[in-house]
């Protein structure tokens, strides 16, 4: 009977190594189309974003506000259990964010996954890109502009769980007395929003 086995455990993989397998598992997930869910988290003067996507397109940015472990899991959950950090399947929309945070751009060209939403919320979201980069509108103009002009706290609730932040500019709805109102990154990220589109 062997006792060394305790007393020797088997070293830990050089980080090099656990790089490489995690590649070749990306690489053979992706190949076998067992990736359903791919996402990486990008710097950006809102703080990290957790960006995932589907095959699809862009199905979910995040603020570190929303705790990322916690979209993850929902991802998980409400997409496909087969989630995994693939970082090259979102070049292009770091590339477009970078290129939006950096003031040389003012539409994201970015295909979208729009099924996080349903119903009357999709309906808003759908419609937000429409409001103009450097572009402001109230709660109640985007229930005019959807064709319900009642449905104001509804609209409310749409831009709040609005799964693409950023990209949907939910950022340029505001309080009908021109206040910010609320917003899933925090006031100072919709006011970093606002000031970044004034400016440019």
């Amino acid at each position: 009977m062997n006792h060394h086995t305790d007393l020797f455990p088997t070293p830990a993989p050089e980080p090099g190594t656990l790089a490489r397998l995690h590649r070749q598992l990306e690489e053979a997930a992706e190949r076998d189309g067992l990736l359903d869910v791919a996402y990486r988290t990008v710097d950006s003067p809102v703080g990290q974003l957790l960006l995932a996507a589907t095959p699809r397109g862009l199905v979910r940015v995040a603020f570190d506000t929303e705790d990322h472990d916690r979209v993850l899991e929902t991802l998980a959950g409400r997409l496909s259990p087969r989630v995994l950090r693939a970082p090259k399947r979102l070049d292009a929309a770091a590339r477009e964010l970078d290129e939006y945070f950096g003031g040389q751009r003012r539409a994201f060209g970015l295909p979208l996954d729009l099924s996080l939403s349903r119903g009357f919320r999709l309906l808003v979201q759908q419609n937000l890109p429409s409001i103009g980069y450097g572009q402001t509108r109230s709660y109640r103009q985007v229930a005019e502009l959807v064709g319900n002009p009642k449905a104001v706290r509804a609209v409310g609730s749409a831009c709040a769980t609005n799964p693409l932040p950023v990209v949907v500019p939910c950022h340029r709805v505001l309080r009908s007395d021109g206040t910010p109102g609320g917003y899933v990154g925090g006031p100072d990220a919709k006011l970093t929003l606002l000031n970044l589109e004034a400016a440019g």
